[in-house]
């Protein structure tokens, strides 16, 4: 097997790996895996956080036992071009605790928001949330069901 990154050595990424498949893996186990001490393999967990490999660690909420029926895809437009006010529009899109991810987007649309709502109603008043910021086009899609989820990054490549 190759590594994607070089900068990394084999463990480090095992270490990845073992850790954005269950985060709740022990320290112990996890040295287990990898055939290092405890306390190595702690300094390495440590040393890829301060270096910004691993940005934080948490546990995913079953969306739909919470209530949140409704995951829809909303792209949007602004006619906003000045830089200070588009910063003041991601900081108020960052700020709706509905929108779980939003991207700025190449192409017909500007951004893309992925956004959970409980209902229909609760959806209808997060659009009215948008057309006070601004937004000039919105086009919402309904997720009808989930056929692939993942945050595991492949992170190993197969050699050629």
């Amino acid at each position: 097997m190759e590594l994607v990154s070089k900068v990394l050595d084999d463990i480090d990424i095992q270490i990845l790996d073992i850790l954005q498949k269950g985060a709740q893996v022990s320290n112990s186990e996890i040295a287990k895996r990898v055939n290092l001490s405890p306390p190595a393999t702690h300094t390495r967990i440590k040393r890829l956080e301060v270096e910004g490999y691993i940005n934080q660690q948490v546990s995913i909420l079953n969306q739909e036992k919470l209530g949140f029926d409704l995951l829809s895809f909303i792209f949007i437009s602004t006619n906003i071009h000045q830089e200070e006010k588009l910063e003041v529009l991601e900081k108020a899109l960052v700020a709706i605790p509905e929108v779980l991810e939003c991207h700025l987007l190449t192409g017909e649309y500007d951004y893309l928001l992925k956004v959970a709502n409980k209902d229909r109603k609760e959806l209808e008043s997060f659009i009215r949330k948008l057309n006070k910021l601004g937004i000039t086009r919105i086009q919402t899609s309904l997720s009808l069901r989930e056929i692939k989820y993942s945050t595991v990054l492949p992170i190993w490549q197969e050699e050629k």
